[in-house]
This record gives C-alpha cells, sequence and structure tokens, in this order.
C-alpha cells in the first residue's frame, strides 16, 4: 500500500487537475505525500521502540486508511494535498515497521531472504502503481485510486492481528517532541528547495536562499538537540559506526540512482522510441523485475553463506555499467536495449538496498532496531529526493529552449540525464569497499534465548 500509493498518482495527475481544479498546483499530490512519508519515517520508527511496532503499526494503518478514504472524497485540490499528507504520515510507518518486525522475529543470518521477499514486493509495486492510476482512470474514477486501499487495509488488518505476537520490554517513554519539529522542518525546506529550485523559483533566488539557509540551519538545530535529548528521534550513537556510515552513503546512492531510471527511462521510451504512458510503465517492468530478483538472490545467498558484504560492492559495480549503458541511449537505439540496460540498472539496485539494510540491523543493538531501520529508509528516500531535481535541470539544460522539442533532442538530453548519473555509481563503488565484514546472527531478536533473559510484555 505504502509503495503503490507513492506512485499510483502518477497517472491520474491530468484527470485530478481537470476534475478538481489547481493545476498549479498539482505536483504537490504527490509531493505532499512523499514529504510526510519522509518525515514520519524516523518518527515512527522510535515510537514502534518506545511503545511496540504492533501498536504503531496499527495506528500506521489506521491514519494511512483515514488519509486514503478522505483523498477519494476531497472537494478541493487543496483538500487533497492535505488528505494526501495524512495518508504519507501513515504510509511512512508502514514499511519501516514492517522492516522492523520481520527483523524481530528473523534470525539475521535468515533476514536477508525475508528482506528480499519485501524488496520483490517493493519492486512489482512501484511498477504496478501507475498501472493502476491509468486502469482505474479508464474504468472507474482517478477516486478509485484511493478508496482501493481500504478493503487491502482490512485484510492486512485480520492478518495482522491473528498471526502476529511479537513481545517487547516496556521502556521510560521520553519522546523528543522538539527534535521531531526540527527535523520535520529541515526536511521541508530540503523537499521544497530541490521540488521547486530551477522550476517555479530560479536556482539563484531568494527564495532558494532562505529555504538553503533554513535547511542547514535546522539541520545544525537538530543535530545539537540530538546531542542533549533524552530520548534522541535520531540517536547520534548510530553513526559512531563506521559500518553504519557506508550504509547510508550506499542507501543514498542507490536511491538517487534508481530514481533515475525509473524516471528518465520512460521519457526516453516516450519521446524518443515513440511508446505509449502505459506501454512506457510496462516497458519498467524489467528495471524493477531486475530489483526484485537482485533482492531475492542476494538474500538467499547471504542465508547460505553468511557473508554479505561483497552483495553491495557487486550491486555498485552493476549500478555503474547500468548507467554507463543507459548513456549510450540514441535516437536509433531500439527501445527493447533500453529496457535491457535498466534491468542491469535494477539488479544492482537490488544487490545493494536489502543487504545495506540487514548489515545495519545486524550492528545496531536492539533498543535502535527500529530508528535504525527507518534512519536507513530516510537515507534511501533522500535520493531521489536530491536526485531528480538535479537530473531534470540536466535535463531540460540539454533540450531547446525556444520551438519544438523534438525525438532528435530528447535522443540527446536523456543520454547526458544518465552520463551525469555514472560518477554517483563510482563514487558508491568506492563507499561499498569500504564496508567490514562482520559475524550474523543466528538467532531472532526474540526467541528461546531471549525471551528468557528479562520479563517481556506480549502485544495483543
Amino acid at each position: 500500500m505504502s509503495t503503490i500509493d507513492g506512485t499510483i498518482v502518477a497517472t491520474a495527475l491530468p484527470t485530478i487537475s481537470r476534475d478538481l481544479g489547481g493545476l498549479s498546483r498539482i505536483s504537490w499530490v504527490a509531493t505532499a505525500y512523499f514529504l510526510a512519508q519522509v518525515t514520519s519515517l524516523p518518527i515512527m520508527g522510535k515510537l514502534g521502540d518506545l511503545y511496540g511496532r504492533k501498536f504503531v503499526w496499527y495506528v500506521a494503518v489506521a491514519l494511512f486508511t483515514a488519509g486514503s478514504m478522505l483523498c477519494g472524497v476531497a472537494g478541493s485540490i487543496n483538500q487533497l494535498i492535505a488528505f494526501r499528507a495524512l495518508q504519507g504520515v501513515g504510509g511512512g510507518g508502514l514499511g519501516t515497521l514492517a522492516m522492523a518486525i520481520v527483523a524481530d522475529v528473523v534470525p539475521t543470518r535468515q533476514l536477508g531472504r525475508w528482506l528480499g521477499y519485501q524488496g520483490a514486493i517493493f519492486a512489482v509495486s512501484s511498477i504496478v502503481g501507475p498501472l493502476a492510476g491509468g486502469l482505474f482512470i479508464d474504468q472507474l474514477s482517478w477516486r478509485w485510486a484511493f478508496y482501493v486501499n481500504v478493503p487491502i487495509a482490512l485484510v492486512a488488518l485480520a492478518i495482522v492481528t491473528v498471526t502476529l505476537h511479537v513481545p517487547y520490554r516496556r521502556i521510560p517513554h521520553a519522546i523528543d517532541y522538539t527534535g521531531a519539529a526540527l527535523l520535520t522542518l529541515a526536511l521541508v525546506c530540503l523537499v521544497v528547495l530541490t521540488s521547486t529550485g530551477g522550476e517555479d523559483f530560479a536556482w539563484t533566488s531568494p527564495a532558494i536562499t532562505i529555504l538553503g539557509v533554513g535547511a542547514v540551519g535546522l539541520t545544525l538545530l537538530f543535530v545539537w538537540r540530538q546531542r542533549v535529548a533524552v530520548e534522541p528521534v535520531l540517536p547520534l550513537r548510530l553513526f559512531a559506526d563506521s559500518d553504519t556510515r557506508v550504509v547510508l552513503a550506499l542507501n543514498v546512492t542507490s536511491g538517487v540512482l534508481l530514481s533515475c531510471g525509473i524516471f528518465f527511462l520512460p521519457v526516453f521510451l516516450q519521446e524518443v522510441a515513440g511508446v505509449s504512458p502505459l506501454e512506457s510503465g510496462l516497458l519498467l517492468a524489467p528495471t524493477m523485475f531486475g530489483a526484485a530478483v537482485g533482492t531475492l538472490v542476494a538474500g538467499r545467498r547471504v542465508e547460505r553463506a553468511g557473508r554479505y558484504r561483497r552483495w553491495p560492492i557487486a550491486g555498485s559495480v552493476l549500478m555503474a555499467v547500468g548507467m554507463t549503458l543507459l548513456s549510450t541511449l540514441g535516437t536509433s537505439t531500439p527501445a527493447t536495449l533500453a529496457i535491457a540496460y535498466g534491468g542491469v540498472l535494477g539488479l544492482g539496485v537490488g544487490f545493494v538496498m536489502q543487504t545495506t539494510l540487514l548489515a545495519m540491523q545486524n550492528n545496531v543493538e536492539h533498543r535502535d532496531l527500529g530508528i535504525a531501520t527507518s534512519t536507513a529508509l530516510l537515507f534511501r528516500l533522500l535520493g531521489p529526493t536530491i536526485g531528480i531535481p538535479i537530473f531534470g535541470a540536466v535535463l531540460n539544460a540539454g533540450l531547446p529552449d525556444h520551438g519544438p522539442r523534438t525525438a532528435a533532442a530528447f535522443g540527446h538530453a536523456v543520454p547526458a540525464v544518465f552520463l551525469a548519473a555514472v560518477p554517483v555509481a563510482l563514487v558508491s563503488i568506492a563507499v561499498s569497499l569500504r564496508l567490514q565484514e562482520r559475524p550474523l546472527r543466528e538467532h531472532a531478536r526474540y526467541g528461546p534465548d531471549t525471551l528468557t533473559a528479562a520479563p517481556v510484555v506480549v502485544e495483543d
């Protein structure tokens, strides 16, 4: 649900703008969800550590479902944007809490396989979103793109209520609301800056300068707050570990490169190869299929061998190869070759994303499991937040300012975008080589050896 709703409005935005108006603000229907999702990730992870992940997961599903219903009945573009933000708050909790719960009940040695399953779901959902949006528009209404979440949420609630019993230890509750507010405001400044810079405002405009200064200043205040808070939202002790810093950097680079492929390969397919938007969505499937295969293969191999370091390195190399191949596209390149190159990129991303998350969860103390998971996902989402506007500026710079933007023009501009992403892949290779190999835990977080160590409370 969380992943699909990040992309389901992509094909619905033109219809929504005709129905509700507000064309100048229509992009915020997607941005509001993404922004709320990013800012809620670390908070939801921390709340899960404090109050129990199953209970907080219930809250996240309730917020997401309520937001979905309200989006379906929205009567204006401003209402829809506000309700999408509410939906995004819930969506930010769904993914991070689900991954943390898996780490609670599965031994780290097997965790790669189970995170691989979740990675495959993520990959498939990224493709299903735009296709489902187009299907609902053609057959029903754009409002059903939101209503469809309700029956899915009810099924999920029933399954979790009956089958999931996650024990947890109660600890003193001291939520750092000041830190949460500072983090949220800093991310708001960053997302608005990267979303509007070069489009609504020139990069040298006073508005962008204010946003940049605000993002830096609020980040510094947030770091100071985390040093003095009793229960920090984002414990700085996480960053004391060298592997944690490597993992977070790899999550940023892989997020940048995957979003570059997802957003700009369809531009090539539609503008140069001449396929329809729906067809370009289908042709994007090999990229996400490669990511799904990568997560599954790496997960199973890590479970059998107990070694994970080689996979982020191999994945970074494949990402560099995929981006280099994509940079060679031209007006005469067949669409089949372009999507094959995308498959190489996706395979590399699959090798990197889930094994780095496994490494981080394996290294942290149990008290930090939820916040460590949400932090890794936060940095992964920061990749497209930063990368897409920059690559969009590269694309626009390669297109003529006046006159028709022909297929030949896109045939030169889009490969330049992929070429600009190659240095990011090279940085990923250099960073991945710094990752250390550490023994994987053989026991689950909650099992016979841990349940007897201290009293626990089982969530009903």
